[in-house]
């Protein structure tokens, strides 16, 4: 939370320090090309000035030594804050909603597809499904963090987003 809702960017690098130790440690079970941020759409990256899944995917590959995908995705349709949305709800809005870039070249590419928190999965599937249709080999989906569904920050969380004017 405080990487994308209190601009506390350098968070980015201190998880993907502990995001390369773990692949490293991983040994061949995550074997990749390339590190590929889920991308925002552009009217919510003008807004909050920053993508925080590409603030930990760029030195997350710089540290494993592999190329930064940041323009294979694209989000095509914006959606509400994800923290007001149902779980049912928030895998209509992401259905549809990434595509591969015009003219990139996905095929046979090994992805680390990183973003900051899996809510419910619905979109790293939806991110995964599109490069995987463009001819990624394996997608593998890496987050520093997850939401428990139910838990107390969650629901204080929603509550707070709610009551913002």
């Amino acid at each position: 939370m405080l990487l994308k809702y209190e601009e506390v960017t350098r968070l980015g690098h201190w998880f993907a320090e502990r995001l390369a130790d773990l692949i490293r440690g991983a040994g061949e079970e995550f074997q990749a090309d390339a590190v590929v941020p889920v991308p925002l759409h552009p009217d919510r990256r003008r807004e909050r000035g920053y993508n925080q899944a590409e603030l930990i995917a760029r030195p997350l590959a710089r540290r494993l030594g592999l190329k930064l995908g940041a323009y294979l995705l694209v989000r095509t349709k914006p959606r509400p804050a994800q923290l007001v949305l149902s779980r049912s709800e928030h895998w209509k809005s992401v259905r549809g909603a990434y595509a591969t870039r015009q003219g990139v070249r996905v095929d046979k590419l090994r992805v680390l597809l990183v973003d900051d928190v899996l809510t419910t999965g619905a979109t790293l599937d939806a991110c995964s499904r599109v490069l995987k249709k463009a001819g990624a080999a394996k997608v593998y989906g890496l987050t520093v963090a997850r939401v428990v569904p139910g838990s107390s920050l969650t629901a204080s969380r929603q509550r707070t987003k709610l009551q913002s004017p």
